[in-house]
């Protein structure tokens, strides 16, 4: 089975701190939801109000539409995969798997079966007879996964489960989880602060800054429509113009900045312009939609000094200086060819207007 999840006008208070401010979010049965933000932002702290760890100082949370409201941990249809996973040492693969099941009476034969079943699900097919120190770290990932789905919840909520394991493994291990969880099909709802995890494995996330949801939209929407400068500075790279709206309608803005009126999306919040003209404005472009432009062939175009290049196998990144230290990013791949520019040359720089958003200035993401 699985269930929806709604936070209705959630807030949650440690005395006079505030550490979720009226979360209103729906989650959808079936699917892999994801709280992506900076340590502290407060997304651990929905998590635990959706688990029943933690209840809200004000607003409800519903699980399949029942509220939650008096029920525990442990009578919620949820399990919860904690950050260092609380595997049982002394017990075998099969045994930490059907702990669940030991819990509520099930027979023997009757918890190995499904300890099997699970673990053909999770591809660790005959490794049951296995002590957990033998296993490696995205293989113990993938038991504690099979151990909380044993319990057979409608939601399965993790919190950060791949930040202790290395990067090559994290990357194959999104890969895994996303893929168990269309197989089993229930909801996932994952805290994570790494933008690729989130971008990788959710049909939505949501993105949080100091107890606030700032956005929420599929993971396309996230990056290249952000609407906040939060969403815009913390997910993925940014190169930052400041300066004020010249002129404003429905599709774009102008903003006079220190290199020149630029030109860029008009981005909204929830279909709604945010900019009118003399608003303190950011115009926000990507390092891969930042061109050499010798041709002048852009809608916005500008002069920049090579401080460095940078030779990533796939990719190289180019730094530029403007306006004497601010430091640009170019990024652009490997071709098989090299940058006809020497460090210190300068060049021309150049972006269209469709690849950019302008928004009001707000809250940067820390670096």
């Amino acid at each position: 089975m699985s269930a929806d999840v709604q936070l209705d006008n959630v807030w949650i208070r440690f005395g006079d701190f505030v550490a979720a401010r009226d979360a209103n979010i729906h989650i959808k049965e079936g699917e892999f939801f994801s709280f992506l933000g900076p340590s502290g932002c407060g997304k651990t702290t929905l998590l635990r109000a959706v688990s029943g760890f933690l209840d809200p100082s004000e607003g409800r949370v519903l699980i399949g539409g029942q509220d939650m409201a008096g029920i525990g941990p442990n009578k919620r249809p949820t399990a919860l995969i904690f950050q260092n996973l609380a595997l049982f040492p002394l017990m075998t693969v099969w045994e930490n798997i059907a702990f669940a099941l030991e819990v509520k009476g099930v027979g023997k034969a009757q918890r190995r079966r499904k300890a099997d079943e699970l673990l053909e699900l999770i591809a660790l097919p005959g490794q049951g007879e296995k002590m957990v120190n033998e296993l490696s770290g995205g293989q113990k990932q993938r038991v504690a996964i099979a151990r909380a789905l044993a319990a057979e919840p409608d939601v399965l909520l993790l919190d950060e489960p791949l930040s202790a394991l290395d990067l090559k493994l994290r990357q194959h291990m999104r890969t895994e989880l996303r893929a168990i969880q269309q197989r089993v099909g229930i909801t996932f709802i994952y805290i994570t602060h790494d933008q690729g995890e989130a971008l990788t494995m959710s049909d939505h996330v949501a993105v949080m800054s100091q107890g606030v949801i700032e956005q929420v939209a599929d993971g396309t929407t996230i990056y290249d429509c952000p609407e906040s400068a939060f969403v815009a500075s913390f997910v993925g790279e940014n190169n930052l113009f400041s300066g004020k709206v010249r002129q404003v309608d429905e599709d774009y803005a102008v903003i006079d900045t220190e290199l020149g009126s630029m030109r860029a999306k008009n981005g909204k919040r929830n279909g709604v312009s945010q900019l009118t003209k003399g608003d303190d404005a950011y115009v926000f472009i990507r390092p891969e939609s930042l061109k050499f432009s010798d041709a002048g062939n852009h809608d916005n175009v500008f002069k920049a000094n090579i401080h460095q290049q940078e030779f990533e196998g796939n990719l190289w990144q180019v730094h530029f200086n403007v306006l004497g230290n601010r430091r640009i990013k170019l990024s652009m791949v490997n071709d098989g060819g090299s940058i006809d520019h020497d460090v210190g040359a300068e060049v021309s720089l150049g972006f269209n207007a469709d690849l950019a958003t302008a928004l009001p200035h707000g809250e940067l993401a820390a670096e």
